[in-house]
C-alpha cells in the first residue's frame, strides 16, 4: 500500500512539474532569437535544473552525498522558481491576447518585438532570482507567535502551562543540522513546560536525518514535562515505523492514536495522520475511541496534524487542538488556495469551548523559500481557571 501511494504521488508530482516546466521552457525559448548560441545553452541548463529535484530524490541513495544534495537543493529552488515563471509567462500571454483583440502595445514594442521579448525574458529571470533569494532569507528567520488562552478547567498541580508548538520541521536534506540547532535554541529560549511537535517532523527519507545525526539536536530540547509528537503525512511517506522509532530514541514521545496523562495535570492526545490509510491497511482510530479513556474533567490537548473536521474536536470535549500541515501555502499566491480548502488554514479560532491553533510551520517542503508568510514557532500560555 505504501509503495503504491508513493508511486502515485511521485507520478502525479512529476507529471504536473514536467508539464508546467515544458510550457515555461517553450515560452522562454521563443524569446531567444533563432540561430543564437544561447538557445542550446538555455535548453541544456533548463532541463538539467528542471529534472534535478526528481533525479536527486530518486537517486539519493546511489549518488555521492554531495552531488545528491546539490541536485536536491537546485531542484527545490526550481519548484519555487517554476511557479513564478508560470505566473509571469501566463500574464504575458494574457497581455498578448488582449493586445490581439484590442491593440494597445506601444510602437516601441511593436517595432522591436524580438528585442522586447528578449528584454522581458531577462527581466523575468532576474526578478524571480531576487524573489527566491528574499524568500529563502525569510524562510531562515522564524518568528515567535504568542497566544494566551484560558480554558474553564482546573489542573491538579498547575495554574498555567507554557507550551511551545513546533510543526512541520521537515528534517532532512534541506533542513539540516544548522537549521535544527537554531530552532532548538529558539525553543529553549522560551523556557517551555511542554514542547509539542504536531507532525511532519521528518521530511520523507530518514537517511539524510540519520546521516547528519539530526536527532542529537532534538535531544537538546529542554522541556520540563517532555517532548511529544504526532505523526504527519511525511512520516508515512518516508516510513512511519522507522521515523517514530528514530524520534523515540532521541527523546521524542510519539503518540500514535494514543492518550497520556501528563504530570497528573492534563491529558495529551495524539492522532495518527488522517491519510494513514493510504499507506497502511487500516484507518486511524475515531476520536471518540481515543477519548473513551480520557477523564474530561482534566484539560485535554489534542495534536492532529491536518486541520480537517474541526467540529469533531469540539464534539468530543477537546479543550485545545494543535495542527499544522498547511504551511499557509508557503508561496504566494498558494495561500489563497489553502484558505479556500481549510476552515482554518492558519491562526487561532474558538468553536464552543474548544480552542484551535493551526501553525504554518517552522520548516519548508520543496523550495527552501517562503513568500507571503513567515515561518513560526508558537508559544502558548494555557491558563487553567
Amino acid at each position: 500500500m505504501k509503495i503504491l501511494a508513493t508511486i502515485l504521488f511521485v507520478t502525479i508530482f512529476t507529471a504536473v512539474l514536467g508539464l508546467i516546466s515544458y510550457y515555461v521552457f517553450i515560452r522562454g525559448l521563443q524569446a531567444i532569437p533563432p540561430g543564437s548560441s544561447l538557445r542550446s545553452a538555455y535548453t541544456v541548463a533548463f532541463w538539467v535544473v528542471a529534472c534535478s529535484f526528481i533525479a536527486g530524490r530518486l537517486l539519493e541513495k546511489f549518488l555521492p552525498a554531495a552531488f545528491a544534495n546539490l541536485l536536491i537543493w537546485m531542484g527545490s529552488f526550481w519548484i519555487g522558481a517554476v511557479l513564478y515563471f508560470l505566473i509571469a509567462v501566463a500574464l504575458l500571454d494574457l497581455l498578448r491576447l488582449a493586445n490581439h483583440l484590442i491593440p494597445f502595445f506601444p510602437r516601441a514594442i511593436i517595432q522591436n518585438y524580438s528585442q522586447a521579448k528578449y528584454i522581458a525574458f531577462a527581466g523575468i529571470i532576474g526578478l524571480v532570482v531576487v524573489l527566491l533569494l528574499c524568500g529563502h532569507i525569510n524562510s531562515l528567520m522564524p518568528r515567535i507567535r504568542k497566544l494566551n488562552i484560558s480554558i474553564a478547567k482546573k489542573s491538579t498541580a498547575m495554574k498555567s502551562l507554557n507550551i511551545v508548538v513546533v510543526s512541520d520541521i521537515h528534517l532532512g536534506t534541506i533542513i539540516g543540522r544548522a537549521r535544527i540547532d537554531s530552532i532548538v535554541n529558539n525553543i529553549n529560549a522560551l523556557d517551555p513546560d511542554l514542547v509539542l511537535l504536531p507532525g511532519d517532523i521528518v521530511d520523507e527519507d530518514l537517511a539524510p536525518v540519520i546521516k547528519q545525526n539530526l536527532g542529537e539536536a532534538l535531544k537538546n530540547i529542554k522541556s520540563r514535562l517532555g517532548v511529544y509528537a504526532a505523526t504527519g503525512n511525511h512520516e508515512y511517506i518516508g516510513g512511519v515505523g522507522k521515523a517514530c522509532d528514530y524520534l523515540a530514541s532521541h527523546n521524542v514521545t510519539v503518540l500514535r492514536d494514543q492518550n497520556i496523562k501528563v504530570s497528573d495535570s492534563f491529558f495529551l492526545v495524539g492522532r495518527e495522520d488522517r491519510l494513514m490509510s493510504r499507506f497502511d491497511n487500516h484507518p486511524r482510530k475515531d476520536l471518540a475511541e481515543l477519548m473513551a479513556t480520557v477523564d474530561k474533567s482534566y484539560p485535554v490537548i489534542l495534536m492532529d496534524h491536518q486541520p480537517v473536521g474541526l467540529d469533531e474536536a469540539a464534539r468530543h470535549g477537546i479543550d485545545l487542538q494543535l495542527s499544522g500541515h498547511t504551511h499557509e501555502g508557503q508561496l504566494w499566491p498558494l495561500n489563497y488556495i489553502v484558505h479556500s480548502i481549510y476552515e482554518l488554514a492558519w491562526g487561532y479560532k474558538q468553536i464552543g469551548n474548544t480552542h484551535y491553533c493551526v501553525s504554518n510551520g517552522v520548516g519548508t517542503w520543496g523550495p527552501p523559500v517562503r513568500i507571503g508568510n513567515r515561518p513560526e514557532i508558537v508559544n502558548i500560555i494555557l491558563n487553567f481557571e
